[in-house]
C-alpha cells in the first residue's frame, strides 16, 4: 500500500501543468506571462469574490504589475447566461487570459467563457454528444489558469463544463479537448477557510467521480488505477479535512484526490451523475451533496454487476468487510460522520417529480456509463429509495 508523503512544493503534468504547494498563488503573475498574456480576466462566483482566495489572487497579479479585472456573476449552478455575460466582459476588456478561481461552478463557467470567447457557434452546439466538439474553432484559443478553492469537481483538470440551459431546465455537458486549462495552481492555503459542510459535500463529489469511474464498464486501466488511488486518499483524508479544516496536509491531499478523480472520470460516469444533473437543474441543489445522498442507493443497485471491483476497493481501503456490502457500509458511515443527509428530503427536496427526473436522467450522457443498463423502471426505483 502506498504511503502518503508530506505536502511540499512540486510541479507535475498529466498532461496539464500543475503547480502544487502552500503559497503557490504568489507566482500567478509569472505564470500569466509564461503563457504570453498580460490582461487577465479573473472569473469567480458572488460568494467568493470578497473572500481571501480571490483577494489574494488579485493581489498576486497586481504585485506582478498586471491590472486584472474581475467577473463574479457565476451562480452555484452556472447558466448559459453567466457564460454569455462573461464572454461579453472578456471582449469588452480586451483580455487575453482567464484566471478561473473557485469551486467547480466558477471553474466550469470560466473554462466555458475562455473557450467561447472567439467562437461563432452557440455553446449548446458543443454538447458532449457524438462528435459535436469537432464543430469548434480552435484557432486563437484563450489560455486558462485554474485555481481550485474546493477539493471536489476536479474541473481544473477537466475537458468539459457543466452548464445549466435555462430554457430547457437541464444541465448540459459542454465538451472539447482544448477546454483543459493550461496551468493549475493547487494551493492548499486557499482552501483552509472552506466551511466543513462544503468541504464534506465537495469531497463526496470527488469520491463519486472516482467510484463511478472505477465502476464504469469501459476499458481504461490507467484511469481505473488513478480512481483507486483517489478513493484511497479520500478515505484517509476527507474526514480529517472536514473536521480539522486548518490541516494543510489534509487539504493538500484532498486537492490531489479531487484532481485524480477528474482525470479518472474519462473512463465513464453513471447513474449517480445521470440523476444528480436533472435534480440539480430542476431544484438548483448542490451537485456534490446530491451525489453524496444518491451514492449508496446507486451502488446497491449496481453491486451485482461490479462485485469484483467493490471487493478490490474494499481490500485497497482495508475495510472490515472485503465485499460490496463493506463498501456500502463505508459510504453510509462516511456520510453520517460528515453530517450528510440520508435522503433527498433531508436536503429539502420533498417535491421531486420522480417520473420527470427519471426521463431526464436517461437522456443524460452519463447514463450510458452505468454498469447496469438504466431504464425508467429501475431509475424510478433508485429515486424512490433515495427520496
Amino acid at each position: 500500500m502506498p504511503v502518503d508523503t508530506p505536502t511540499a512544493t512540486s510541479n507535475w503534468s498529466f498532461p496539464t501543468a500543475v503547480r502544487f504547494g502552500n503559497g503557490r498563488i504568489a507566482g500567478l503573475g509569472e505564470m500569466v506571462r509564461e503563457l504570453g498574456a498580460s490582461r487577465p480576466l479573473v472569473v469567480t462566483d458572488a460568494g467568493l469574490k470578497d473572500l481571501y482566495p480571490v483577494q489574494r489572487t488579485l493581489e498576486a497579479l497586481k504585485t506582478s504589475g498586471l491590472a486584472p479585472e474581475l467577473y463574479w456573476n457565476v451562480k452555484p449552478n452556472p447558466t448559459g447566461g453567466n457564460v454569455a455575460d462573461g464572454v461579453a466582459a472578456f471582449r469588452a476588456g480586451d483580455h487575453d487570459l482567464v484566471v478561473a478561481i473557485g469551486g467547480g461552478s466558477a471553474l466550469d463557467a470560466a473554462k466555458a467563457i475562455a473557450f467561447m470567447a472567439h467562437q461563432t457557434i452557440p455553446m449548446w452546439d458543443l454538447e458532449d454528444i457524438g462528435d459535436n466538439w469537432k464543430r469548434a474553432n480552435t484557432t486563437g484559443l484563450v489560455p486558462v489558469i485554474a485555481v481550485p478553492t474546493t477539493a471536489g469537481t476536479g474541473s481544473e483538470l477537466g475537458r468539459s463544463s457543466v452548464i445549466t440551459h435555462e430554457t430547457d431546465k437541464r444541465k448540459v455537458i459542454v465538451f472539447h479537448p482544448c477546454m483543459m486549462p493550461d496551468i493549475v495552481i493547487m494551493d492548499p492555503e486557499l482552501t483552509v477557510g472552506l466551511p466543513a459542510n462544503i468541504t464534506a459535500a465537495t469531497g463526496m463529489d470527488a469520491l463519486s467521480h472516482a467510484l463511478e469511474a472505477l465502476s464504469a464498464p469501459s476499458f481504461h486501466p490507467m484511469a481505473e488505477g488513478i480512481a483507486l488511488n483517489a478513493l484511497r486518499l479520500i478515505h484517509k483524508w476527507l474526514p480529517i479535512a472536514t473536521h480539522d479544516g486548518g490541516n494543510l496536509e489534509a487539504r493538500g491531499q484532498m486537492l490531489i484526490a479531487s484532481g485524480m478523480g477528474c482525470v479518472a472520470l474519462q473512463k465513464g460516469l453513471g447513474a449517480i451523475h445521470a440523476l444528480a444533473h436533472p435534480l440539480g437543474a430542476l431544484h438548483d441543489a448542490h451537485h456534490g451533496l446530491l451525489n453524496a445522498v444518491l451514492m449508496p442507493y446507486v451502488v446497491t443497485f449496481n453491486a451485482p454487476a461490479i462485485a469484483d471491483k467493490l471487493q478490490l476497493l474494499a481490500r485497497v481501503l482495508d475495510l472490515p468487510r472485503k465485499d460490496a456490502d463493506g463498501v456500502i457500509d463505508w459510504i453510509v458511515a462516511l456520510r453520517s460522520d460528515l453530517s450528510i443527509p440520508e435522503k433527498l428530503s433531508g436536503m429539502g427536496l420533498k417535491d421531486v417529480d420522480i417520473n420527470k427526473v427519471a426521463q431526464m436522467s436517461l437522456l443524460d450522457p452519463c447514463a450510458g456509463g452505468n454498469p447496469v443498463k438504466l431504464d425508467e423502471e429501475n431509475v424510478r426505483g433508485i429515486l424512490s429509495a433515495a427520496s
